[in-house]
């Protein structure tokens, strides 16, 4: 953190690399814990913050806007975030808790209309529903976009853990170049993937697994979209933080491996040093620039211009 000294920030690392890396409710109460008071007295003034925009028929195609004060008709970028709950829980907010508006404020701090969506979970919806809802919910946003000041060109998808792998299937299934003849011309502007997963070939399958993609082998066979997410022509961001759990290494480095097959060169990357699999987004909006610096970069290397 950027205002605290180096005894006072290896002490912090030191509490996040204790809760483990597996993820468990230790881990998650831990670091939530941790980092809620990074968020004290953080404010929304001059952020018009929308609830519970309707995005689709099911009680959860909901999503939250943040705009910036005094944002002009068609000329701000905008930052969409998918939050993770392990495919079967999760929200775009809690009540008395900073996550994952906090997001959504950081976005709207930093020259963009920041939203927060939720979708829905498993097992009562499986593959690809989560990914269809990222599609779904970008539908309505370049539709409505423009009376809220925003750019439709310019949207930015941001998934973490379980809303990661709801991005990269997006991305895989509409908008990779086989999908080209199918798409109307229009692509993000760029896919942030925080501490994802990305080939069922050899991710773990352990229940949160089964209750997204099935049980049965034959079933998700067909669904490496592994090799779809790396045929994209959608500039990608990929940051993994360093307590995680081995699953999500492995799966980072297979990305990188079959992007730079495909392409001859990565994608951006980051290695959050002294972070957990939850502390990579929940310190957006605090004096920890650890993603916020190089995800803002990436940013502004493509839409946003930074201020004046």
């Amino acid at each position: 953190m950027n205002n605290t000294t180096d005894h006072e920030r290896s002490a912090f690392v030191a509490k996040l690399r204790a809760l483990g890396t597996a993820i468990s409710p230790a881990l998650i109460n831990g670091t939530i814990e941790l980092y809620k008071p990074l968020h004290a007295g953080v404010s929304s003034a001059n952020v018009q913050i929308t609830r519970d925009i309707r995005y689709g028929d099911d009680a959860r195609h909901r999503l939250d806007l943040f705009v910036p004060a005094g944002a002009k008709a068609g000329l701000l970028p905008v930052l969409m975030f998918v939050h993770g709950g392990g495919f079967v829980g999760g929200d775009k907010s809690t009540p008395d808790s900073p996550f994952y508006d906090n997001v959504g404020l950081w976005a709207a701090r930093n020259g963009c209309i920041g939203v927060t969506m939720t979708y829905r979970l498993a097992p009562a919806h499986r593959w690809p529903s989560g990914s269809d809802d990222v599609g779904r919910a970008v539908n309505h946003l370049r539709s409505s976009l423009a009376a809220h000041g925003g750019d439709a060109n310019k949207i930015f998808l941001m998934g973490q853990s379980a809303g990661a792998v709801h991005v990269a299937g997006y991305i895989a299934n509409q908008q990779s170049s086989e999908q080209s003849t199918s798409r109307d011309g229009w692509r993000p502007a760029g896919a942030a993937l925080i501490s994802g997963l990305f080939d069922t070939h050899t991710m773990e399958k352990d229940a949160r697994f089964e209750a997204y993609f099935g049980r049965d082998p034959a079933a998700y066979a067909d669904r490496p979209f592994l090799t779809q997410l790396v045929r994209t022509e959608v500039p990608l961001f990929v940051a993994i933080g360093e307590f995680e759990p081995v699953d999500f290494l492995r799966q980072s480095v297979a990305l990188l491996d079959a992007y730079f097959a495909q392409h001859q060169r990565l994608p951006r990357y980051v290695q959050l040093a002294g972070n957990n699999h939850l502390s990579t987004i929940l310190q957006l909006n605090t004096a920890d620039t650890t993603l916020a610096a190089p995800l803002l970069e990436f940013m502004r290397s493509i839409a946003i211009a930074p201020p004046t």
